[in-house]
């Protein structure tokens, strides 16, 4: 049985689908974005703005700590991985208020990361059958 078709339908389906978000993690974003409003204010970056190595160090500090085996940042019990998202998500924030201190060094040439993917596949194709991990 085909149902009518919803002139609301034709014009929501090209619109953003904001279906498509995973509500358990923008609610873990929520509480890592409570812990940082309780701390130093909330939004404070739409107002006074952001240095982008400072934001970029705490989140690859946090993917470290989740990549070490630690999970849950024992400070506040939330996820790392939520946490390197916050700052992720301030950054992108401040971008578009302009708000943002774009402080990174000087760019590499640019080819530098497929030239280093090209180096990794080699090796894999060099050594098909490693050992296996310790």
């Amino acid at each position: 049985m085909s149902k009518p078709s919803n002139p609301k339908d034709a014009l929501g389906i090209r619109r953003t689908p904001f279906h498509l978000l995973p509500w358990p993690v923008l609610g873990e974003l929520a509480l890592a974005l409570l812990e940082g409003a309780l701390k130093y204010g909330a939004s404070n970056w739409r107002t006074i703005g952001v240095r982008g190595s400072v934001y970029v160090s705490a989140a690859m500090r946090h993917v470290a700590q989740y990549e070490e085996g630690e999970d849950v940042d024992p400070d506040s019990g939330v996820h790392h991985l939520t946490k390197a998202i916050a700052c992720l998500v301030i950054m992108r924030d401040a971008q578009r208020l302009g708000r943002f201190v774009d402080d990174r060094r000087p760019s590499s040439p640019s080819g530098w990361m497929a030239s280093l993917n090209q180096t990794a596949s080699c090796l894999i194709d060099a050594n098909p059958e490693p050992p296996e991990p310790f």
